[in-house]
């Protein structure tokens, strides 16, 4: 069998493997002006993905009320799901998971995304058992948390340093600065890349088919 540096690679989903951003961006902006919040920022908006929902809706809406949160969340599932099927997986991903999986690497998701919304999205994109694990947001913790990673290496029984985190955000590569993984970034996604170097990645790949060579020269 081909050497791998990695045994495990978890990835991030919205922003690394599924083109979402902008469409998450507009509903979080929605969801704030549905309940009278001060609209924030795309770049305001962006920074959040990748938190878990109720995290990220408060950091994005400072000024709307804790007791509006439950209505700020359903708004934002409401507009996310009018746009479900906008967004889709970005060009070059499953030949990717396709030629990692052949490596006989094992593949993870770690998200912000519900359980629900995740499970609604693979079937979606007919992903089914390209996964060997996934954790969500709402069932563990939300990043830079390491308690996505450190349960996902748990039941796959691999050590931090056979496993790598691929995300978008310094939320990700905190996440797996905090887990004792090392880790890649990609800079198509919701944050700009500036901040990424302090956190350490082994490589930025600016595109799909750059981390596609460089987890198939590395991983």
């Amino acid at each position: 069998m081909t050497s791998r540096n990695f045994d495990l690679i978890a990835f991030d989903w919205d922003g690394t493997l599924f083109d979402s951003t902008k469409i998450i961006v507009r509903c979080i902006q929605a969801a704030v002006k549905d309940v009278g919040g001060t609209v924030p920022t795309d770049e305001a908006a962006a920074y959040v993905i990748g938190l878990g929902l109720a995290q990220a809706l408060a950091h994005a809406a400072p000024d709307v009320p804790r007791d509006k949160y439950p209505v700020l969340g359903e708004r934002y599932r409401y507009h996310y799901h009018l746009h479900a099927h906008d967004v889709s997986l970005f060009d070059g991903v499953l030949p990717l998971l396709a030629a990692l999986k052949a490596r006989g690497h094992l593949l993870a998701v770690a998200t912000g995304k519900s359980r629900h919304g995740l499970d609604e999205a693979l079937q979606t994109v007919q992903l089914k058992g390209v996964f060997d694990a996934s954790r969500t947001a709402d069932k563990t913790a939300g990043k830079p948390d390491p308690k996505m990673l450190h349960e996902l290496m748990a039941e796959l029984g691999i050590a931090p340093k056979r496993t790598l985190m691929v995300g978008d955000t310094t939320h990700d590569l905190q996440m797996a600065l905090n887990a004792g993984c090392p880790s890649l970034a990609v800079s198509y996604g919701a944050h700009a890349p500036d901040a990424f170097a302090a956190l350490g990645p082994l490589h930025i790949a600016h595109s799909v088919p750059d981390m596609h060579d460089w987890l198939l020269a590395n991983g």
